[in-house]
């Protein structure tokens, strides 16, 4: 008992237990202290810094989960091109197709000599016309039925066309067309694929993956690959594994359509008290903040403050339901969005909340481990001190 009260009385000892009492009161720490980041309260108190202006502090809850969310979901292709019929492949200027008609017996106009070096004279009662090229006005000439417009039909439109008119000149006419080169109907693939290449449709109607696989397949890993479809003015872009996984999104393609596929080295970081602290590549269909979490390895039990996750983002604006901000970092707002884990409905919230590329995901430390920290501090520079002093009695 009399060795405790010299211990006490002793002047370092006696500093190092005012600076605990007054430090551990005031709930502060000096700022040499070693630390991976800002406390929750600073985060909290003084998001504005110098270097930055107009960081804004948003509390995560339901509904904005909802509307970043629905903001930052891809477009479905199926919505985006519905495609109301099965065959997309129409005849334009620039096609050569090939007519071949049949007459029964006797045959009136067709005589089923072979109009060209395709057929024989034995293949009666069939004639093959020459090949012809559609004009630019989109018309082939056919005998005995004139000028055919071509231009913007299917080949079975054409072929129930030239049927009717030549109805009551040839005996029971049956009209065959087959497009013999193919110049217009062309979809072009480009990006991270093997080969780049204009491809050519077909009466079958060719899909987006099926493009993909005759272009060679994409170079990448397919959960890191996105698929850009333009058609007309509109562009939609969707993860090749929503793709790959909802048939309905294989949408079939039409003339002039352009698929670029493009690699996604979407990333985020992750900073402070997690089982771990790195740069973790993610999906191009996204993940959530659950997600994220747990590739981290979640949060250390003996450091973090459940209290203190958070997400920095540069945001855009139209996304955040104030007024519109005084200070943007090229169009975007600096945001920290906070989620308190110590809120059980919180994990519903984290698994709808979206995680976008270049996040920094920080989770503070708690006070109680600050605070052994700095009574760790004290007590290595206290100790031998009081070793020392009992070393010269």
């Amino acid at each position: 008992m009399h060795s405790a009260n010299r211990i006490f009385r002793r002047p370092a000892t006696l500093l190092s237990v005012a600076l605990v009492c007054s430090l551990s009161a005031c709930g502060t720490f000096p700022g040499w202290i070693s630390a991976s980041g800002p406390s929750r309260d600073q985060v909290q108190s003084n998001p504005d810094t110098k270097r930055i202006e107009g960081i804004k502090l948003v509390d995560v809850d339901d509904a904005l989960t909802r509307k970043l969310a629905e903001a930052k979901q891809l477009g479905s292709f199926s919505d985006v091109f519905p495609s109301k019929s099965s065959n997309n492949y129409l005849i334009g200027p620039g096609d050569i197709i090939e007519v071949s008609i049949w007459e029964a017996q006797p045959a009136m106009l067709f005589s089923g000599v072979a109009l060209d070096a395709k057929t024989s004279a034995t293949t009666a009662p069939a004639v093959t016309l020459p090949d012809q090229m559609v004009s630019p006005e989109g018309m082939i000439s056919i005998p005995f039925a004139g000028k055919v417009v071509v231009r913007g039909r299917t080949i079975d439109q054409i072929g129930d066309d030239i049927t009717k008119r030549l109805h009551g000149k040839a005996n029971r006419p049956q009209v065959l067309v087959r497009v013999a080169k193919n110049n217009t109907s062309n979809v072009t693939v480009v990006g991270d694929v093997t080969t780049s290449a204009t491809l050519a449709l077909t009466p079958k109607g060719e899909r987006l993956i099926d493009a993909l696989a005759l272009a060679g397949g994409v170079k990448q890993p397919i959960s890191r690959m996105a698929i850009q479809l333009s058609r007309g003015e509109v562009t939609t872009t969707m993860a090749l594994d929503s793709i790959i996984r909802d048939p309905k999104q294989n949408i079939m393609l039409k003339p002039g359509d352009v698929v670029t596929a493009l690699f996604q080295p979407l990333s985020f970081s992750v900073l402070g008290a997690t089982g771990k602290n790195d740069e973790i590549p993610f999906e191009a269909q996204g993940i959530s903040l659950a997600q994220a979490l747990a590739r981290s390895g979640g949060l250390n039990d003996g450091r973090a403050d459940a209290r203190g996750v958070f997400i920095f983002r540069f945001e855009d604006p139209k996304l955040l339901a104030s007024t519109a901000p005084q200070h943007m970092v090229n169009g975007l707002v600096p945001v920290v969005y906070q989620v308190d884990l110590r809120d059980p409905a919180s994990f519903f919230v984290t698994q709808n909340f979206p995680i976008q590329n270049r996040d920094v995901l920080y989770v503070t430390n708690s006070p109680v481990a600050e605070f052994q920290k700095f009574l760790s501090l004290v007590i290595s520079v206290a100790v031998p001190s009081v070793s020392l002093n009992n070393s010269f009695k």
